[in-house]
């Protein structure tokens, strides 16, 4: 049986892939010679995560990869109706993200309670201004997302005396349905949305669930920057419906120097950053070489997506 051909969609710094060798005939594509090359591809690494090339290359013409892998938590920048229709498996990078992550909202979550940011300025101007910071312990944490990524977040935030309540898609065991979710952001000092994004959770804070937010709340998005009605929030932060807001994603990336979310008060901007950590590249080149081994062995992967819902289902989540 011949190597089956590995195309990689590229981007700077390039995996690893040396462990391949004999197991896969390795072929790079960018951007503009990807649509050309998909036909003779049996899997596809799309190494450019960022790229919507693989979404509006797959719809061409001829045989597909049968397996794609996303080296992102998140799959919506790949799919596409035809790619959901297929029989092509997609796999995605579950596991690699979600304790960066939480430690990352921890973080936003600590600065935000004692007020570093203030900190900081203050000591820019050289003023001694003495604050008082907020407690952590008792207070409340609505978590979005009931995935790897905000499972860890609520876990982190629970170390830290943060009583925490995970909002799913449906109830289970220890996570709540998508439908108490306004009725948990109403008493929520800290709202963290770490949800997929898909049809049903596109701008799904907007300006009716931020007037649900007590005016002592803090918000955070890790999860996708369209998950989040921008406007309706800069909006909101600006007539104080809400005490303070982090973002690390955003619906246009890189923000552009022009963006208005760069001067809202109360508001800390990060570049996309929050689930990368020293050596994190190299964890996902590791994690896919692994799966390569496995599919080229014909045994069942891991990180499987569904692709209807556009994210890998829980073990306890109801396949309803």
């Amino acid at each position: 049986m011949s190597e089956p051909t590995l195309l990689v969609l590229a981007a700077d710094p390039m995996p690893r892939l040396g462990r391949l060798t004999g197991q896969a005939r390795i072929e790079y594509a960018d951007e503009d010679t990807l649509a050309d090359r998909l036909p003779y591809a049996d899997a596809l690494l799309m190494w450019n995560f960022t790229s919507d090339a693989v979404r509006l290359a797959w719809p061409g013409e001829g045989p597909r990869p049968r397996w794609v892998h996303t080296p992102s938590a998140g799959v919506d920048r790949l799919l596409c109706p035809e790619l959901v229709d297929s029989d092509t498996v997609v796999t995605n990078a579950r596991g690699i993200f979600d304790e960066p992550i939480a430690e990352y909202v921890a973080t936003l979550v600590l600065a935000m309670a004692k007020d570093l940011p203030g900190t900081l300025e203050l000591q820019r101007q050289r003023r001694w201004r003495h604050r008082e910071g907020l407690p952590m312990a008792g207070t409340r944490a609505t978590v979005v997302g009931a995935g790897p990524i905000g499972r860890a977040v609520a876990s982190t935030l629970g170390a830290l005396g943060v009583r925490t309540a995970v909002v799913g898609r449906t109830a289970r065991p220890g996570i709540h349905a998508a439908a108490d979710l306004d009725r948990l952001l109403a008493r929520a000092d800290w709202v963290v949305c770490a949800a997929p994004l898909t049809e049903d959770t596109r701008g799904m804070f907007d300006a009716r669930r931020f007037g649900l937010l007590q005016p002592s709340a803090r918000f955070i998005n890790v999860g996708r920057g369209p998950l989040v009605v921008e406007d309706d929030l800069v909006s909101a932060l600006k007539n104080r419906w809400l005490a303070g807001a982090a973002l690390d994603v955003f619906d246009r990336e890189p923000l552009p120097p022009d963006s208005p979310l760069w001067d809202v008060p109360g508001l800390i901007v990060s570049p996309h950053m929050s689930g990368d950590t020293v050596g994190w590249r190299d964890r996902l080149g590791e994690q896919f070489v692994e799966l390569y081994e496995l599919w080229v062995a014909g045994k069942q992967l891991p990180n499987v997506v569904d692709k209807k819902r556009g994210y890998v289902p829980m073990h306890d989540e109801s396949a309803d």
